[in-house]
């Protein structure tokens, strides 16, 4: 009898819960079916969002099995969450011996995974490979690259990331299979339309109201820019409901107080209310690369603040605009977006079943 193969996932924060629910789900049904190798998925959550906001109610809507091991590293300089991530990734491998290690995205948590199997001579398996912003001061560039570069297997979103993968060299186990947050909106979309009251509940009318989030460090680490822009969301001519990120939230604390305006503030939602919410927006104002996607796949425009995007497809098809930071060009970001008539079609990363060929692929791997 063929044993089964085992897998470790390592998962830590919002996208790659989204991310792992559509990968383990296609897990199940193939277990479910008669003959073939069966995957044995043992999941481990880093603890890298350990806000409940932003993990407990993702793995409840999103149906993601509980996870088998849990490291609790909660926040810290990146150089300490990722060495707290590593030891116990480490131990978690040098336990169970897996087959293969999955990891999802560009996190602290990605890299430190890949590097405790690569290092364990346990091969690495990354979900959305081959995506670059070409910016060397984001922490997630450094974390895209470096995995990467240890990866047996990697998956890649769009015909883009494969293209940089091949500059550097990097040919060996690359496939295309689109992308895995598409299966995701496709598949919760329906339920989050049916199931989600987060814009009566707010008071909100569709299409009146732009929705923010803010995350990244460029934006929230320096105090001075981090209020000049939720100054700048705060005096757009149309209500902003700002999502604020826990690590945005104390950052903001440090820099003054949340100004006033048609700015207003909220809890991070989960998955189905986000989803609600951004459909309903008028426009998506972001420097998160899932909500970027988000937006496209649900008929919104995107302004991205931020100078650059992975998500470069978003840009050449005209419906994401990078507006950085500055008054002026955010503001100018905003009334394109008013006015932007978004396309019916949706297909620039796959077709909705990449899930699906990431484990075809793993199974044929091995």
């Amino acid at each position: 009898m063929t044993r089964d193969l085992r897998m470790l996932t390592v998962i830590g924060a919002r996208p790659q819960f989204v991310k792992a629910a559509a990968v383990s789900r296609v897990i199940a049904a193939h277990n479910a079916t008669a003959g073939g190798r069966r995957i044995d998925e043992s999941l481990l959550h880093t603890g890298q969002h350990y806000d409940a906001n932003m993990s407990e109610v993702f793995f409840t809507e999103l149906g993601i099995p509980a996870p088998r091991h849990h490291l609790n590293v909660g926040s810290g300089s990146h150089g300490r969450q990722t060495g707290d991530i590593l030891i116990g990734v480490e131990r978690v491998i040098q336990a169970e011996k897996p087959d293969l290690v999955l990891v999802y995205g560009d996190t602290n948590s990605t890299l430190a995974g890949a590097m405790a199997a690569a290092k364990l001579h346990v091969p690495v398996a990354h979900v959305e490979a081959g995506l670059r912003s070409f910016n060397r001061a984001m922490p997630e560039e450094i974390n895209r690259i470096l995995t990467d570069a240890i990866s047996d297997l990697l998956f890649c979103p769009s015909q883009t990331a494969m293209e940089h993968l091949s500059r550097e060299g990097n040919a060996r186990g690359v496939h295309l299979v689109g992308d895995v947050m598409y299966d995701s909106v496709l598949h919760h979309a329906q339920q989050s339309e049916a199931k989600s009251s987060i814009v009566r509940h707010l008071g909100l009318s569709a299409g009146e109201f732009a929705l923010a989030t803010l995350h990244r460090a460029e934006n929230t680490d320096q105090p001075g820019r981090l209020q000049a822009l939720l100054t700048t969301l705060s005096e757009l001519p149309m209500p902003v409901i700002l999502a604020l990120h826990p690590r945005t939230r104390a950052a903001q604390k440090q820099a003054g107080p949340l100004p006033g305006g048609r700015l207003r503030v909220i809890e991070p939602q989960g998955y189905l209310d986000t989803l609600a919410l951004i459909r309903a927006a008028r426009m998506v104002l972001t420097d998160s690369g899932g909500m970027q996607k988000e937006a496209y796949w649900l008929g919104r425009p995107c302004v991205t603040l931020r100078e650059e995007t992975e998500w470069v497809e978003l840009v050449d098809a005209g419906v994401n605009r990078l507006a950085g930071t500055s008054s002026e060009r955010v503001l100018a970001g905003f009334e394109w977006a008013n006015t932007l008539r978004m396309p019916a079609e949706t297909t620039l990363y796959g077709d909705g079943h990449a899930a699906r060929r990431i484990v075809e692929l793993i199974v044929d791997h091995f």
